[in-house]
């Protein structure tokens, strides 16, 4: 877990700093009805989500769902249809993160809340991330109960779609470092426990198996072959993926070897090797969610887009936060990661998109920030946080701009292709086609 976003977390949410304001996307008033549910909006650059874009774009919604996309002037608008002028925009599909773990924040804001897992913080969650043009997301591991895998059948206004993996396994009270986390999941000690655990999880349909394989340099013990390899195997005879938490590189090998679909982190100790790559090559459809390090230096750039949801004070204790951790917190921790993911994506591995952090929303922009700098284009980076995460996540009805789709989109101000970082100049989110109020949620958060 990132210590800086884990940081931020259980910060105070709800004190006084006024949001940025975001400007309101024009509308042509004389084309406008009120009554209608159709809406053409025009003029703008779309990033489709496939690596592909249109210059001068229209696009139809209707009922929540793209009905027409293509060139401005050859769609066919509905008599009724509003218009929407996006002239000088640029037009992206929601960000997906596949991996997240709610509950770190109490909604109050108190900084010494114990962690919580209550469906009102969850959805609190959910609308940051939607602030921050996130249309979904995999909760991967520490969900306690069954009332977050409920959540996954509501639909929340002005929310991210939820996922979640339940509770993943690790080696009794071994899991994510937090001490009041580690009990969450199973604790396996035995091939029939593992293998017992998956069934539970199969009986709930959770999205994706996770399993933790890393010592938590050497304080706790991981999980074995002998017992990855049938939770592994059970797994795929239930229909279910499995996604590892890793930090060796020789870890990483053994449970290639055992038939892991992906990992949950980038390989952290040292550079991967040929031999690593060749294990890749025999497995394609292995998925990597790099999750990068944070940088002190990068989150300082950003405080003003953080604290359009912050109260003055917590990005008081951020700043404090992050100068104290600068100094125990080399960047080599990134370099090794950076390199790591650079030569897995140019041969072509799947790269997803996933921020390991507890919903603030943000830091979504930070990490498809390091992902471009870690090598890839800004194009392909887009891809990952957008058709590729659907994929994985099984939401087929996302991340791409096309017909049939959600109608669930950004606004920019900037085109991201230029610079990675104009992912952060939201103008508008849209979810189902219905526009997140985010003026009322920013002013929620901070009156």
């Amino acid at each position: 877990m990132r210590v800086i976003r884990l940081i931020l977390f259980c910060l105070p949410w709800l004190a006084a700093c006024a949001p940025q304001e975001t400007p309101l996307t024009e509308r042509s008033n004389e084309s406008l009805d009120p009554g209608s549910n159709v809406t053409l909006f025009e003029g703008a650059r779309l990033i489709i989500g496939d690596g592909s874009a249109l210059e001068n774009a229209a696009f139809i919604v209707e009922n929540g769902q793209f009905t027409q996309v293509g060139l401005a002037n050859t769609v066919e608008v509905p008599p009724s249809a509003a218009r929407v002028d996006l002239t000088g925009k640029t037009v992206m599909p929601t960000l997906i993160d596949a991996h997240v773990h709610v509950g770190y924040a109490d909604i109050r804001g108190m900084t010494d809340a114990p962690v919580n897992y209550s469906r009102e913080n969850i959805i609190e969650h959910l609308r940051r991330m939607a602030y921050y043009g996130i249309g979904a997301t995999l909760s991967m591991g520490i969900d306690p109960g069954d009332m977050p895998l409920q959540l996954r059948e509501e639909e929340i206004a002005g929310a991210a779609r939820f996922r979640s993996a339940g509770p993943g396994m690790a080696r009794p009270n071994a899991g994510p470092g937090a001490a009041d986390r580690r009990d969450v999941p199973y604790g396996v000690d035995t091939e029939e426990e593992g293998k017992a655990a998956v069934r539970e999880l199969a009986a709930k349909k959770v999205d994706m198996v996770k399993i933790w394989v890393d010592d938590r340099n050497g304080t706790v013990p991981k999980l074995t072959p002998e017992l990855y390899g049938p939770i592994i195997d059970e797994a795929h005879r239930l229909g279910l993926r499995v996604a590892a938490h890793i930090f060796y590189l020789e870890d990483a090998k053994d449970l290639l070897r055992a038939g892991i679909d992906g990992f949950a982190h980038g390989i952290r100790d040292i550079d991967v090797d040929d031999e690593f790559m060749e294990l890749l090559a025999k497995r394609p459809y292995t998925f990597l969610i790099p999750n990068l390090p944070d940088s002190g230096a990068r989150i300082m750039a950003d405080l003003p887009f953080i604290a359009e949801t912050m109260p003055t004070e917590a990005v008081d204790e951020l700043r404090t936060a992050i100068a104290e951790q600068a100094a125990e917190d080399p960047e080599e921790n990134f370099d090794v990661q950076a390199r790591n993911l650079s030569r897995m994506y140019e041969a072509g591995v799947t790269v997803v998109f996933g921020t390991d952090g507890g919903g603030a929303g943000w830091d979504a922009h930070e990490e498809i920030a390091d992902m471009v700098t870690s090598g890839m284009s800004p194009a392909d980076a887009i891809v990952a946080a957008t058709s590729n995460a659907a994929r994985l996540l099984r939401l087929h009805d996302l991340g791409t701009i096309t017909n049939g789709k959600s109608a669930d989109f950004i606004v920019l101000n900037a085109n991201p292709l230029d610079d990675i970082k104009n992912t952060r100049s939201i103008a508008n989110v849209y979810i189902k086609g219905e526009e997140v109020d985010r003026m009322r949620l920013a002013a929620s958060w901070t009156e």
